[in-house]
């Protein structure tokens, strides 16, 4: 199957200091990427060079390639870049408290995307809003239209940033930690309504998240991050069962389970490492229970296993019958 959205052995710094070290990733259309790891792992930013938003922030690919449909972003004017963002690929932000205008009432704001990237008039922009709210189960549609953002709950300005990302007809979403600022029963709502949206819809979606209990329920694939690299990338039961990465095997470890007796959920000791100042060699190995003198010397290489690849030099080994 041909990838919609490719990343080749990224690398991007901000000025002179580099953040992201030669992430390789692919998704296809139908399909839900989960992108993991701790804040400051690389994930926001990744999403940043896939939608070619780098230089918002002063940053800019230093290596490899981002690759939508087959084009090079990078090598798209602006004019072509903004085309594509809102239009073919869809955005929604992590925190839907502060992304909408506050001075603009919502069916304005759902309005402007379909009449910008597919040319239709106010009456028919406007028609296909109160369509998109209805899709995503939003009671009394045309109210909600004429309402200002303050009136909103959380859970439904979330539905808004949604119905402003599909406005555009995109084919592939990112979406940002969209159930952050949520809570539970809202964050369940929100994902169920992305799921069913690739599903029925045959989009793709980027979903960032730190949360692995949400990867194991709706992803198809799950690519770990650690301080900018690739630690572990593969189908998520196979790596839920059998994580190859320690990294991995400690953000598994992580998620309550049923019954777990108290005390026994872990933390992973330390923190990410800042950008001024990644350890040579594996820049987990501060961390590691299994870190070796070859991790402090040499960053290992993302390796191929079974139908994914992991990047550690004392990787488990795989389940009986797997390569």
């Amino acid at each position: 199957m041909t990838a919609l959205l490719q990343l080749e052995a990224v690398s991007v710094a901000i000025g002179t200091v580099p953040l992201l070290d030669g992430i390789g990733l692919s998704l296809e259309r139908g399909r839900i990427l989960g992108l993991v790891g701790e804040s400051g792992s690389g994930k926001s930013l990744t999403a940043m060079a896939a939608m070619g938003l780098l230089p918002l922030i002063g940053g800019r690919v230093t290596g490899g390639a981002v690759r939508f449909d087959g084009q090079d972003i990078g090598a798209m004017t602006d004019a072509q870049r903004r085309a594509l963002r809102g239009g073919r690929i869809g955005f929604v932000t992590q925190n839907p408290m502060t992304a909408l205008d506050p001075v603009q009432r919502i069916g304005e704001q759902v309005d402007v995307v379909s009449r910008l990237h597919l040319g239709l008039s106010h009456r028919a922009a406007r028609a296909r809003t109160l369509e998109l709210l209805t899709r995503l189960r939003i009671p009394e549609a045309e109210a909600v239209a004429e309402a200002w953002p303050h009136q909103l709950s959380g859970g439904m300005k979330q539905r808004i940033v949604i119905a402003m990302a599909l406005a555009g007809e995109p084919e592939l979403i990112i979406a940002d930690e969209p159930t952050t600022a949520l809570d539970v029963t809202v964050q369940a709502q929100i994902i169920q309504i992305l799921g069913a949206l690739v599903r029925d819809r045959g989009l793709a979606l980027l979903l960032i998240t730190h949360d692995m209990g949400v990867v194991a329920q709706v992803c198809d694939r799950v690519a770990v991050l650690y301080a900018g690299r690739l630690a572990e990338e593969g189908p998520v039961g196979p790596i839920f069962a059998a994580p190859a990465h320690p990294y991995t095997a400690a953000l598994i470890g992580c998620i309550p389970q049923d019954g777990m007796a108290k005390g026994a959920l872990r933390g992973i000791p330390g923190a990410v490492p800042s950008a001024l100042a990644f350890p040579p060699g594996c820049r987990f190995h501060p961390r590691c229970p299994r870190a070796s003198d070859l991790c402090h010397r040499i960053a290992p290489l993302p390796t191929p296993r079974a139908e994914g690849r992991v990047a550690c030099h004392h990787a488990s080994p795989p389940p009986e019958g797997q390569p």
